[in-house]
């Protein structure tokens, strides 16, 4: 049985408290972008796609996931530990050495969950098409799902992908864009002004649909599944999902500030103290 909007919710804070927890421990991370996208991975990983227990590189017969960017690991980490792949104990290794998890999502440590390497920016959307393509080719009716940045998509390697997916009618794929409109030295306007990212997948062949309320969970339900009834008819699908950067910490929000900041220990506690602990702590 799917997890209410309630249970989601109580899941969501959790995950918001790893986040912060995780980066303030070895003052290294990034959490804007963690907590930003934290409804999101919630919801995909806990309602809307079709997984198997255990994990196999393969996929099949099952829906994937790919992180394209893999610098917001801290909230693929919880989320994957709290959805069953590893234990929520190993969170407290987080970018230590020796560790599975890693600063940015490798695949040779083997950590359950993590299908590419990701961090080198502008990559993922590849890869997701490959994968999409093996599915078509083993008659796999399930889908593929990527994440990307709003300012990864200054990345070029990005359009000649969307280019590729619409010229080659991959119609198996959901690519949701994280359009918080920061990064790591401004906002994207400011950094590379993209003009309407919603008009260039268009143009280049893509349905898109928007998300206005990226960080409701009731209006990701609604949109992805939305964007799910879409698949299948010819067209790669792009939902554009409109998030706030640090969202659910007030002195995070609003700014790009901590795109890669760690919370000192004053922070950290008034950080938690919005986020009361839910499901338990690590």
């Amino acid at each position: 049985m799917k997890p209410n909007t309630q249970q989601l919710q109580e899941l969501t804070v959790q995950v918001r408290r790893d986040i912060l927890r995780m980066v303030h421990a070895v003052n290294s991370g990034h959490p804007g972008g963690s907590l930003g996208c934290t409804e999101f991975f919630v919801t995909l990983y806990q309602h809307l796609m079709n997984r198997k227990e255990g994990f196999d590189m393969d996929g099949k017969n099952e829906d994937v996931f790919f992180l394209s960017n893999g610098h917001i690991s801290p909230v693929f980490y919880s989320v994957l530990a709290r959805s069953g792949y590893f234990p929520v104990s190993e969170l407290a290794t987080f970018r230590l050495l020796n560790s599975r998890l890693q600063g940015h999502p490798t695949t040779h440590e083997g950590l359950p969950g993590i299908r590419m390497a990701s961090g080198s920016l502008g990559q993922g959307l590849s890869v997701a098409l490959g994968a999409a393509q093996a599915k078509k080719l083993n008659k796999d009716l399930n889908l593929v799902y990527a994440l990307l940045g709003d300012g990864e998509l200054q990345e070029g390697q990005n359009w000649e992908a969307i280019m590729y997916a619409a010229a080659k009618n991959v119609d198996n794929i959901i690519a949701t864009v994280d359009l918080n409109g920061q990064q790591i030295d401004g906002s994207t306007d400011e950094v590379l002004n993209m003009g309407s990212v919603k008009a260039k997948f268009e143009a280049f062949g893509w349905d898109v649909l928007d998300i206005k309320e990226g960080n409701n969970i009731d209006a990701i339900i609604a949109g992805m599944t939305d964007a799910k009834s879409r698949t299948g008819k010819g067209k790669p699908v792009c939902v554009l999902l409109h998030t706030e950067m640090g969202n659910g910490v007030d002195f995070m929000m609003h700014t790009h500030a901590w795109h890669g900041k760690a919370p000192n220990d004053e922070q950290l506690a008034n950080a938690l103290g919005q986020n009361p602990e839910t499901l338990g702590d690590y």
